[in-house]
């Protein structure tokens, strides 16, 4: 192979409408040396890619037209090329590992992710979810650059934080729970039956207190959710958990004398390794989606 991506500039771009020698008057070339430049493509390629008549247009040959959207490929991989390095020389992130605990609300993160997509184009995006304290596992154990998490009072030292907004909690029984009925529950009768809550015991997110004797955990807020669902409990959970379009009709807002305070959002990452210029656009668009959503 010796031809070179001259040669397929010059042949997608005669290929397009132009004529030879308008194509050497743009490139302030002569006429000749484009059309020794096609004559060598072709030699190259062993196929003749125009049809050449005195006095028309040059058009494509059935094989011409075959590798035309080969060429038009090539070249758009080398653009890529040059804007992923340029990138690079200005401290662009080649990818970004985006870690989210599962409960985090799906819509300002999608519309935060295609944010960036446009900000971004050539960039790679990892996403991964975990239930409790896996983002920041991920963090710790470097198969992550940036952490969406609930905040609680035992984040990791090693670990910088970021708070972006909040999610109102709400508390939440079955539509056929004893509950369901009730126009308003106090603590003692909410404490008459089995409560659901984050585990494990030492969680710290906000809504970890216990009132009721009779208590199941689970790792999920989704997973509480579908306990719920069965009727098996009462739970404390974030507004847009219960909004969930499975969840509708199915799950129901008590009216109660306490509810935890919001869960805190927050942007977390290594102190060690310093944000580039995606993970920060990443972070301010998420933080505005979330106080939008607020």
């Amino acid at each position: 192979m010796r031809w070179n991506l001259e040669q397929l500039t010059l042949f997608v771009r005669i290929a397009e409408g132009q004529s030879f020698s308008a194509v050497a008057r743009d490139l302030q070339r002569a006429q000749s040396a484009v059309s020794n430049a096609m004559a060598l493509l072709e030699a190259d390629l062993g196929m003749l890619l125009f049809e050449r008549s005195s006095g028309r247009q040059p058009r494509l040959t059935a094989a011409g037209a075959v590798l035309l959207e080969d060429a038009r490929e090539i070249l758009r991989q080398c653009q890529r090329l040059d804007a992923r390095a340029q990138g690079l020389v200005r401290g662009e992130e080649a990818t970004l590992r985006l870690a989210q605990d599962e409960a985090v609300p799906f819509r300002p993160v999608h519309d935060s992710l295609e944010a960036l997509a446009r900000q971004f184009p050539l960039l790679e995006v990892q996403l991964a979810s975990g239930a409790q304290g896996e983002v920041a596992r991920m963090l710790l154990e470097r198969r992550a650059d940036l952490g969406l998490l609930f905040q609680h009072e035992r984040i990791p030292e090693a670990l910088e934080r970021q708070r972006l907004g909040s999610i109102e909690m709400v508390t939440v029984c079955g539509a056929g729970h004893p509950l369901a009925g009730a126009s308003y529950v106090d603590r003692r009768e909410l404490a008459r039956h089995r409560q659901l809550l984050m585990a494990p015991h030492d969680s710290h997110y906000p809504g970890g207190e216990q009132i009721s004797p009779a208590l199941w955990r689970a790792d999920s807020f989704y997973s509480m959710a579908e306990l719920l669902m069965r009727n098996l409990g009462w739970a404390w959970l974030p507004r847009h958990v219960l909004q969930y379009p499975a969840y509708q009709q199915q799950l129901l807002e008590l009216a109660s004398d306490w509810t935890p305070p919001p869960l805190v959002v927050e942007l977390v990452w290594r102190r060690d390794e310093a944000l580039g210029p995606a993970a920060r656009c990443l972070a301010e668009c998420l933080r505005q989606h979330l106080q939008a959503l607020g």
